[in-house]
């Protein structure tokens, strides 16, 4: 069974990766005052989430596709964010002619 999976990356160095690819999505999310920049940082985040799904489902519960179909789930649901989300930007861009977030503030009174 060890010659099997001798090739292969360890458990941990998915999970790091995965880790750095979230915690690089989290401080653009918080760093960024351009809204291309945060749906991008949000994507990252979800990547990251995708890598941990896939690396817990092929360790934990090898011949099962339980992470796989989670991901493929996560996959739908960014697609779809990064549509609504650009064509929201795209109206905000028309209207206010920047992307800038602190510019942003059609629900205050």
């Amino acid at each position: 069974m060890t010659e099997l999976f001798s090739g292969l990356p360890s458990l941990q160095a998915y999970l790091l990766v995965a880790a750095i690819l979230f915690c690089i999505g989290v401080w653009g999310l918080i760093n960024s005052r351009n809204a291309v920049r945060v749906l991008m940082s949000i994507e990252l985040m979800l990547n990251g989430v995708n890598i941990n799904l896939m690396a817990f489902s092929s360790y934990i519960d090898g011949d099962l596709i339980r992470g796989q179909v989670f991901a493929v789930f996560v996959i739908t649901v960014a697609a779809a964010e990064a549509a609504v989300g650009l064509a929201i930007l795209l109206s905000l861009y028309r209207n206010r002619v920047t992307v800038d977030m602190e510019q942003f503030n059609l629900l205050r009174w």
